[in-house]
This record gives C-alpha cells, sequence and structure tokens, in this order.
C-alpha cells in the first residue's frame, strides 16, 4: 500500500470519527397511547409528538428551541420558545434526552407548548392566515425510525404547513414534509403561502 492511500484511509477514518461525534440520534413518539384519548385530540386539532435524542455529545448542552415563520416565500420572523441557556439548571447531565411538544391551530391560531424533563416553556400564539383546519403538523422521519441530526448546526424537527396543492386540485401534506427541500424554501418550491418549521439547537 502507497503513501497516498495510507493517507486517505487515515482522512477518512478521522474524518468518521469526527462527523460520528456530532451526531445525535433522534426518534419520536406520536400522539397518545390510548386510543379515545387520541380521537379527541384528533377532533380538536390538536398534535402531541415526543423527540427522544441520544448521544455522549449531550452531556453539558442547554436546548434551544425556535418558530421561523415564512410567508409569500421569505422569513417573515423567528421567536423563541424556550432558551435553556438562561439557567444552568436546564443543562443536559446525560447522554439522552427527552422533550414533548404541543400545538394546537384553533380559531385563526397556532398555539405552542414545550415539556421537557427540567422545563415547561411559556405557551406562544402566532396568527394562521388561512383557516386552521388546513394547517397540520408534519415532522421530518417519513419511513424512517430515526434521523441523525448535526449537533453543531440548527436542525429543523417540525413544520407546521398547508398543503401543495397539484393542477387536478388534490393536495399533500406528506409530499412537502418528505421532500428533503431545504425548509426556507418549502414555500416558494411547493407554493405554500404561509407555514411555520420548528426548529432545535444544542448550545
Amino acid at each position: 500500500m502507497n503513501t497516498k492511500i495510507k493517507l486517505l484511509l487515515t482522512f477518512l477514518v478521522i474524518s468518521n470519527i469526527a462527523f460520528a461525534q456530532n451526531i445525535v440520534k433522534m426518534t419520536n413518539n406520536y400522539g397518545s397511547e390510548n386510543s379515545e384519548i387520541q380521537d379527541i385530540i384528533d377532533f380538536e386539532n390538536i398534535y402531541i409528538e415526543k423527540l427522544n435524542f441520544e448521544s455522549k455529545e449531550l452531556n453539558g448542552k442547554f436546548i434551544t428551541i425556535s418558530i421561523d415563520e415564512y410567508k409569500n416565500g421569505k422569513l417573515k420572523q423567528t421567536s423563541i420558545l424556550f432558551d435553556g441557556s438562561e439557567s444552568d439548571y436546564f443543562k443536559i447531565s446525560s447522554d439522552k434526552e427527552s422533550i414533548k411538544f404541543f400545538f394546537k391551530m384553533n380559531d385563526g391560531k397556532l398555539k405552542t407548548y414545550i415539556r421537557g424533563q427540567k422545563f415547561g416553556s411559556k405557551k406562544s400564539f402566532f396568527k394562521l392566515f388561512k383557516e386552521s383546519e388546513k394547517y397540520a403538523l408534519k415532522d421530518f422521519f417519513g419511513s424512517k425510525t430515526e434521523l441523525n441530526l448535526d449537533i453543531s448546526k440548527k436542525n429543523a424537527v417540525f413544520a407546521i404547513i398547508t398543503p401543495t396543492i397539484h393542477k387536478d386540485g388534490s393536495g399533500s401534506y406528506c409530499e412537502v414534509a418528505q421532500s428533503n427541500i431545504e425548509a426556507e424554501k418549502l414555500g416558494e418550491h411547493f407554493s405554500i403561502p404561509h407555514y411555520f418549521i420548528i426548529n432545535i439547537e444544542f448550545k
């Protein structure tokens, strides 16, 4: 084996190790295990989803959760839903963390609430520009059971969207959420005039 190949293999091994250290494994649990409660949740247009995070790199980090609002293809505003760095009490103290997200679309408003093992966020409200029932919460799992997040970046974990409308008049939510299109370009690509992206950062 010549020197160039050895150097290349060494570089690839080091790169893979560095990449693995930056990865947070994310899984999810959706809604309620009680079918009757889930029926009520669906009737009230409420969405509940728990995200589970696992990585050795989580220990000692803070979580920041934000929401980006897009209108007519442009970022309208970014709001902080929870900022763990406000107190050392919220610092992650293990390699695992779970967070529950609550969203309700009703009476022309989006209502958000986030519950962690050590915190409950304030309730936040955002105006909806179409009928509340036309908005739906979608994650980015698709058919996958887990996703890898980059701990050094801001990661989009949910989209609150209206459907993309096809020429035949039919609409689709999943087509948008599972498209692999960058979050900030969903509106332009799918002609969605108004939507929200929920992001998580580990600092």
